[in-house]
C-alpha cells in the first residue's frame, strides 16, 4: 500500500504545486508507515520529485494527454490508485485538480476533502483541518471511506525536502473514447511571465485604472517584485486583459503569499477567491471600498499617484538591497 500523488506539470516541467503535495503525501506516508508513489503525465525528470519523497514515479507518456482533460486525466489518477492499492490520494487544490478530484473520487468509491490546510489530525480515524465557506472557517472532517481522496490547498503545507528512492517506472492506463467527450480546440499561454498558479506574489488591478492603457504600472510592480499579474471580472470581461489573468471566484483561486489589489473594489465574489492570500494590500481612493474591510494593510488614495511612487520606493529598496 502506498500514498499516491498526481503531480501536475506544463511543458515537462513540474510545477511548485506539485512539489508541495509530494511533499504532503511523504508527511501522510510517514504518519501511516507507508510510501510515495508519484504519477507523472508527460511529467519532468522523476528526480525533480524524488528530491520531495516520491519513491516511485508512474510516467504516463500520451500524446492524447498533452492537453489537461479532467476525464481522461481522473482515469489515469484512479487506474494508478487501484494498480498501487493506495488508501490515500493526494491532489492539489488548483483549479484542474478541483475539476478531476470529484471524479477520482466517484471512480474510487472514496470520500473527498479539498483546500487541506495541514497533515492529517489522525489517521485512523483518518480526519483532515481544511478550509469552508470560501475559506472564512476551518473545518476538520473524517473521511470514513477505505479509499480517502485529499486536495492539499496551495501553500498551506510549503516544500519540504525529504528523498525518495524515484524510481521511474512506465505505466500505460487504459484509456477509452468516452475521456476525450470534451475536446481541447486551443490554449493560450502566457509566456515569460509568472504564472497566477506559482506566484509567491500577485498583482492585480480592476477598473479603477480606467483603461488597459494604464496597465504598465501594474506590470511594472510585478517585475520589480518577481509577480504575476491578475484582474478583477470586469476587466476580462471588458476585455482591457486576458481571461486567463481573472482571479476570484468565478476565477481562479489565488493563495499567494502576497496580494497587492489597484483600483479594485472589492465585490463579494472576488473576495472569496483570494481569501487564501496571507497578506492583502488594497490601494483604492475610496475609503468606504468593501476591500478595506478584508485587507491587512490600505492604502487610500489615487492609483496613478501611489503606484508610480510605490515603485519607485521598491525599485530604490531592490537596489539597495541586491
Amino acid at each position: 500500500m502506498s500514498i499516491l500523488v498526481y503531480t501536475e506539470s506544463e511543458q515537462g516541467t513540474f510545477k511548485k504545486i506539485a512539489l508541495e503535495a509530494v511533499s504532503y503525501a511523504k508527511g501522510i506516508a510517514d504518519m501511516m508507515g507507508s510510501s510515495v508513489t508519484a504519477v507523472s503525465v508527460n511529467g519532468g525528470d522523476a528526480s525533480a520529485l524524488a528530491a520531495y519523497g516520491a519513491d516511485k514515479v508512474l510516467e504516463v507518456s500520451n500524446d492524447k494527454l498533452n492537453n489537461f482533460n479532467a476525464a481522461a486525466y481522473a482515469d489515469v489518477v484512479a487506474q494508478a490508485a487501484k494498480a498501487e492499492g493506495a488508501k490515500v490520494v493526494v491532489l492539489t487544490s488548483s483549479a484542474d485538480s478541483k475539476f478531476m478530484a470529484p471524479l477520482v473520487a466517484v471512480n474510487l468509491e472514496a470520500g473527498y476533502v479539498a483546500n487541506a490546510t495541514a497533515l492529517p489530525v489522525s489517521a485512523a480515524p483518518f480526519k483532515v483541518a481544511h478550509t469552508v465557506f470560501t475559506n472564512k472557517a476551518f473545518a476538520t472532517s473524517e473521511i470514513s471511506t477505505d479509499v480517502k481522496v485529499v486536495g492539499l490547498g496551495k501553500n498551506a503545507y510549503g516544500l519540504k525536502e525529504n528523498s525518495g528512492a524515484g524510481a521511474a517506472e512506465a505505466f500505460s492506463p487504459s484509456l477509452s473514447d468516452s475521456d476525450f467527450s470534451t475536446e481541447v480546440v486551443s490554449v493560450d499561454k502566457a509566456t515569460d511571465k509568472v504564472t497566477i498558479a506559482d506566484a509567491e506574489i500577485v498583482v492585480s488591478a480592476g477598473r479603477g485604472l480606467k483603461g488597459p492603457e494604464n496597465w504598465g504600472m501594474v506590470e511594472e510592480m510585478a517585475d520589480i517584485l518577481g509577480a504575476a499579474t491578475a484582474c478583477s471580472k470586469p476587466v476580462s470581461d471588458m476585455g482591457w486583459r486576458p481571461h486567463g489573468e481573472h482571479v476570484g471566484q468565478t476565477g481562479k483561486p489565488v493563495a499567494s503569499n502576497l496580494y497587492i489589489a489597484i483600483g479594485i473594489s472589492g465585490a463579494i465574489q472576488h473576495l472569496a477567491g483570494i481569501n487564501s492570500s496571507k497578506v492583502k494590500v488594497v490601494i483604492n481612493n475610496d475609503p468606504e471600498a468593501p476591500f478595506f474591510k478584508a485587507a491587512d494593510y490600505g492604502i487610500v488614495g489615487d492609483a496613478f499617484e501611489v503606484v508610480p511612487q510605490l515603485n519607485e520606493k521598491l525599485k530604490a529598496f531592490k537596489a539597495q538591497n541586491s
